[in-house]
């Protein structure tokens, strides 16, 4: 172990582990930023609500897009998989501009504000699908994914040593966000009276976004609390609990090497399935459930509960993955994911709305954990400094899942049915289980990620 003194005007002092990682201690939050860091918590969080109704909601606005401006179901669901493809895509380049210092978190929030409300305008009055496709596709989605890297990355580098229940909650806003406009857009929203409903909504969810924006700060390069001793075992038994089961990376990562680690690649494909599968039940359980003959109103409700699920599983299998570790909770998201698939499916034919129900809020549990596990194992694996980027290149696999989930899924559909598309989705979540297996820990032998010594080690 060594230690660097910083000059003696600043506050802080650098040390460096065993393995050559250098950790900055001795600043508070409250020294940094002037505030406690939980509102790095709930700013992101609210943040996160503003954009989520454009890809879970988006759904429920279909019958009445179709209807007011005469675009085709296809046109309608490839409008979304498009979304999800710019709001994935933008994730490595607004990462890398985001650690040169080239785009500050405030600066990537406002723009997320101004495309969240383009998007929602292009819906209402454009006049041909086209102009919706760059309105609500391009624009919105590219701000949504700019919103998205900044808030998630945030709150990961303000808690370093137990990022899991904090990632997993602002992760979950991406979801709750969406609720309340699910019954507006199916229960309320018609041709009468669409285009202002859609305007309002985009004026208010763009304030919403700029305003959590309006107060981000990122913390210094390799930040660590003043509070826990990065070298030694903490005294706080859940940041103990959670280094234990999820150490630190051993050392800070560049995009480079982290692909070089191969890494990177199975969470890359782990994603792309299991997001895929989440996106494909977003865009067809409400279809689906029209076809079933359930109620408007049930289906609505269970997209709802769906949604509310969701963002609830995202908080709740953060909060595991840092008391049993990220990859034993990975595994369990992936199989729940794949077998839900099969419920809302066989729920569906047997009429039974109850089962219904239930099927759809596990199989939001599941669709929703999948991305704080990957968020918060990407900076375990790799670092924080550099993890905007190193999570982007994860996270860019939504370039292909929302053209999966929702494009090519309505061709599975039209081909095979919702039968042979409800099987092929669960299959695919089992299928990411399957290849998460081979996930570790780059630089640490196998033992000390399953069982690390838990004991002081005297300032190793």
């Amino acid at each position: 172990m060594t230690t660097t003194e910083a000059p003696s005007a600043l506050p802080y002092r650098e040390v460096t582990d065993k393995n050559g990682r250098t950790f900055r201690i001795g600043e508070s939050d409250v020294d940094i930023m002037g505030r406690h860091r939980r509102w790095m918590v709930i700013l992101p969080w609210i943040g996160m609500m503003g954009i989520s109704s454009a890809e879970y909601a988006f759904a429920s606005a279909e019958e009445t897009l179709h209807t007011a401006h005469g675009w085709n179901s296809s046109h309608i669901f490839w409008m979304m998989g498009i979304w999800v493809l710019f709001q994935g895509g933008v994730a490595f380049p607004v990462g890398k501009l985001r650690e040169s210092g080239r785009f500050p978190a405030r600066q990537a929030m406002m723009w997320g504000a101004l495309g969240t409300f383009i998007g929602y305008l292009a819906l209402a009055y454009s006049p041909n699908v086209i102009l919706a496709y760059i309105g609500f596709s391009v624009f919105s989605g590219m701000g949504a994914g700019a919103v998205y890297a900044t808030c998630v990355n945030m709150v990961g580098k303000w808690y370093p040593e137990r990022r899991g229940g904090k990632t997993g909650f602002v992760n979950g806003g991406f979801a709750y966000g969406s609720v309340p406009f699910v019954f507006i857009f199916t229960g309320y929203m018609d041709t009468s009276n669409f285009k202002w409903v859609l305007v309002s909504v985009g004026i208010f969810l763009a304030a919403v976004v700029a305003f959590a924006g309006s107060f981000f700060k990122d913390p210094p390069k390799n930040w660590w609390p003043d509070h826990v001793d990065p070298l030694k075992v903490p005294d706080d038994p859940r940041a103990r609990r959670a280094l234990a089961k999820n150490p630190p990376a051993v050392k800070q990562y560049s995009a480079k090497e982290a692909l070089g680690t191969g890494r990177v690649y199975i969470m890359w494909f782990c994603l792309l399935c299991t997001s895929g599968v989440n996106i494909f039940g977003i865009a067809f359980q409400v279809p689906f459930g029209n076809e079933m003959g359930f109620a408007g109103g049930i289906v609505a409700t269970a997209m709802s509960l769906k949604a509310i699920v969701n963002g609830t599983g995202r908080g709740v299998i953060g909060w595991l993955s840092d008391r049993y570790g990220r990859k034993q909770c990975l595994l369990f998201v992936c199989l729940v994911l794949g077998l839900s698939q099969f419920g809302i499916l066989l729920s569906g034919e047997a009429g039974s709305m109850p089962l219904f129900l239930l099927c759809s809020m596990i199989s939001g549990f599941g669709g929703g954990a999948i991305f704080p596990m990957f968020a918060a194992m990407t900076a375990d694996y790799f670092g924080e400094n550099n993890n905007a980027t190193n999570y982007g290149m994860v996270y860019s696999s939504k370039l292909l899942s929302g053209i999966a989930g929702a494009g090519l899924g309505s061709m599975v559909v039209n081909a095979w049915g919702f039968g042979g598309a409800f099987w092929l989705a669960g299959s695919t979540s089992l299928l990411a289980g399957v290849v998460a297996l081979f996930l570790t820990q780059p630089g640490r032998p196998r033992k000390s990620v399953i069982k690390p010594n838990p004991q002081p080690t005297g300032g190793e």
